[in-house]
Formats: structure tokens, C-alpha cells, sequence
């Protein structure tokens, strides 16, 4: 899929126990859960620290254990983070983004 994090060779292999969470999560109305937002939260938060010795069971109850809320807070935070495409940029945002110094943050 992606081919950033040693586990995304295991998208396939875990696509099943997703769509379970997924439909898990729809269940208890949350009806923007996605697949693929849910692989990112897993990378992105429960398996920062990568295992190579991980094994694939472990890697299939990590998915089946994530919380509702621990999914929805990671998803608040990154719609904080990303604007809307299309969205215009403030004069703030434009002016950060051509600011030739190199100290900046």
C-alpha cells in the first residue's frame, strides 16, 4: 500500500480485522471511520515504535483493540493539522510558507 513503515507489508494480510473495526466503530455511530484512516492512526500512534519481532497475531488483536475514542481524538488532531483542500490560505499562512529564512521552525 503505502510502502513507508516495515508493517504496511502486512496491509493485505490484515485488511480483514480493519474492516471488522471499522464496521465495529459504525456500529457505535461513528460513521467516518475508514480503513485507511484507521491503518494511519495504527502507524502513526500504536506502532511509532516499530517491532520486528511483532507477529502478525499481535499486529491483528493492536487493531482489534483500538478504542473509539483513542481513533476519534487521533482524527480531530489531524483535521486540526491538515486544511481542506481547496481552502484558500490565510496571508499568515502564505507568508510562512515563502519566508526564506532558514531559522524558522
Amino acid at each position: 500500500m503505502m510502502g513507508e513503515h516495515p508493517y504496511d507489508v502486512y496491509y493485505n494480510k490484515l485488511l480483514p480485522a480493519l474492516i471488522s473495526k471499522v464496521e465495529e466503530f459504525r456500529l457505535l455511530n461513528y460513521e467516518t471511520a475508514e480503513t485507511k484512516t484507521l491503518w494511519r492512526y495504527l502507524l502513526n500512534k500504536k506502532w511509532k515504535k516499530i517491532d520486528e519481532e511483532r507477529p502478525l497475531s499481535r499486529l491483528v488483536g493492536d487493531i482489534l483493540s483500538v478504542k473509539p475514542g483513542e481513533y476519534m481524538n487521533y482524527m480531530q488532531i489531524a483535521a486540526f493539522k491538515t486544511p481542506e483542500w481547496g481552502e484558500p490560505l490565510s496571508d499568515q499562512d502564505m507568508a510562512f510558507l515563502f519566508d526564506p529564512r532558514k531559522d524558522r521552525e
